[in-house]
């Protein structure tokens, strides 16, 4: 068996330690967003009788809002989990290192993208070869920049 052994804690300087921050933003930012929504579906769904007295129409409509937030929630999840990631990289100095290729992940593209995993290069060999898999890291989450508060 190998013995896994936990990386130590890096003291961060300078790029990494504004992207680390920008990524804490961001999970704060993700983390109040679902807040926001679990509390307003919860709000939406008290005191509802599934088909009590309830018009029809209301009743898809309540379940359309409840599908569409669970799949909004969902999205934020998949965010958060990419966002922890990065965040544990940027502690274990692993932050703006592709996980393909090795090679460092220019400045331009974590600024964009601070959770990125791979270069440009290295993410688009990973889309070619899995298809319409989505991979976290794309833009595919429901939050701009971390200003959803």
């Amino acid at each position: 068996k190998k013995k896994v052994v936990a990386k130590k804690k890096v003291k961060l300087i300078g790029f990494a330690r504004k992207q680390h921050q920008r990524l804490l933003d961001l999970r704060d930012g993700i983390l109040d967003a679902m807040n926001g929504i679990t509390h307003d579906t919860l709000k939406n769904t008290d005191g509802v009788e599934t088909g009590g007295g309830q018009h029809t129409g209301d009743a898809g409509s309540d379940a359309y809002d409840r599908d569409f937030a669970l799949n909004l929630l969902a999205k934020e999840q998949d965010a958060l989990s990419e966002i922890e990631q990065a965040i544990q990289r940027a502690e274990t100095g692993l932050y703006g290192v592709c996980e393909m290729s090795g090679d460092k992940i220019p400045k331009v593209r974590l600024e964009a993208i601070p959770f990125a995993r791979y270069t440009v290069q290295c993410q688009a060999k990973w889309e070619m070869e899995n298809g319409n898999l989505r991979r976290a890291g794309n833009s595919e989450f429901g939050f701009s920049n971390g200003s959803r508060r």
